[in-house]
């Protein structure tokens, strides 16, 4: 019987393992940052072939920028949003977790400045 239990909670903790790392961030998200400028929307349009994200970033402030150096590894994105603020290059970088099929925690650094975090939404 102990068996029989230990199995079946491997079985159990591997198809969970499995249904999170199948969680797929592509397509449209929208996020809000309270950042030292205010409060900022994004709309992000993820692209996934494979481990690799790239795509754009959309910002109420910023406009819209290039994602590049996209990686996912299970349920974790990293990726950088290229753009610019008020005509300065900026690079945001960015850690998140796919928390189900249409939520990633996100947070993003930029220089030596507080991490700021948002929750991201799929958009349907």
């Amino acid at each position: 019987m102990r068996r029989f239990i230990a199995g079946t909670a491997i079985v159990l903790a591997l198809a969970w393992s499995v249904g999170v790392r199948a969680a797929d961030p592509s397509g449209r998200w929208s996020a809000t940052f309270m950042t030292q400028v205010g409060e900022q929307a994004y709309t992000y349009e993820f692209i996934v072939k494979g481990t690799t994200l790239t795509g754009t970033a959309k910002g109420s402030l910023t406009g819209e920028g290039k994602i590049s150096d996209g990686k996912i590894d299970g349920d974790t994105i990293t990726f950088v949003e290229n753009t610019t603020y008020m005509g300065m290059p900026l690079a945001f970088n960015y850690t998140g977790k796919m928390t189900s099929a249409d939520q990633i925690e996100l947070s993003r650094t930029l220089m030596d400045f507080e991490a700021e975090k948002a929750t991201a939404k799929r958009v349907k």
